[in-house]
């Protein structure tokens, strides 16, 4: 300290500097943890749980079946025991779209660039529910870590090289425009959940708290979210983890999975 400074003042900084050192380490923290942040959201009278994953400091994963055993995962808390078998801590945990009754990704399923299921371009075929619902579409992160989600069709003429995709339907918004099959008005009610990406580097997971129709989640993503290309990724069985939390719909309404996306962090991170 200057030696000019009076005694007293001495004194007042010192007992100072270790709190000032705590909101430090506090703030540095809160930086690292703004990587991925999630948050509730209000949009036309109802809840949502919005997650936000910045791809500039996590590593959003998919994960379908354990690599230890070469068994489907099929639930967020066997994923999370994994991960603490290997050092990680399980921060985020979405279910990564619609499967068929074998348990297996219904389309396109792409993991640590790995082509585990093909793109299918399959129409109109009521056995798939949702995901027959035209157009459907590809979340995907590319070689260069960078975020986006595109029609089937799209996706079938750019040829993309992906590092993980995952296939589901059906589209919300499509080019900023809602999915012209949805009604305002639709009586069909339901737990939905989807992803999208305004920018590159940043990806929203966003869950409705309560059920909701189709057109009311789209305009979520379009209105609220800023996203002008969404796509659906699940309903009532679906639920997310975020930091110790699950949100979504009743634990005894859920069922197994087949791939879900993850943020992990190192545990000696932590």
């Amino acid at each position: 300290m200057n030696r000019f400074t009076p005694p007293a003042r001495r004194r007042v900084l010192r007992r100072m500097l270790p709190a000032l050192l705590l909101c430090l380490t506090a703030l540095a923290g809160c930086g690292s943890r703004a990587a991925q942040t999630g948050e509730q959201v209000r949009f036309d009278g109802a809840a949502y749980r919005v997650v936000t994953v910045d791809l500039r400091h996590s590593e959003l994963t998919l994960h379908w079946r354990n690599p230890d055993t070469g068994q489907p995962f099929a639930g967020i808390d066997a994923l999370r025991d994994w991960g603490k078998q290997h050092g990680k801590i399980l921060r985020f945990a979405a279910n990564a779209g619609i499967y068929d009754h074998k348990g297996a990704p219904l389309g396109l399923y792409v993991e640590h660039g790995k082509v585990l299921k093909p793109l299918n371009t399959a129409h109109g075929d009521p056995s798939a529910g949702n995901f027959s619902l035209q157009p459907n579409g590809v979340f995907l992160i590319d070689r260069q870590n960078h975020a986006r989600v595109l029609s089937t069709d799209d996706y079938r003429a750019q040829h993309p090289d992906p590092r993980l995709a995952t296939q589901s339907g059906p589209m919300l918004v499509i080019d900023g425009a809602l999915n012209p099959h949805f009604l305002a008005d639709s009586s069909s009610l339901k737990w939905r959940s989807g992803v999208c990406a305004p920018t590159p580097d940043r990806v929203v997971f966003a869950i409705s708290e309560t059920p909701v129709n189709f057109h009311a989640f789209a305009r979520l993503f379009r209105e609220k979210l800023g996203c002008r290309d969404a796509l659906y990724l699940d309903g009532t069985i679906s639920q997310f983890y975020d930091h110790g939390d699950y949100f979504g719909p009743p634990l005894f309404m859920t069922k197994p999975y087949a791939g879900m996306f993850a943020v992990f962090e190192d545990a000696k991170d932590s």
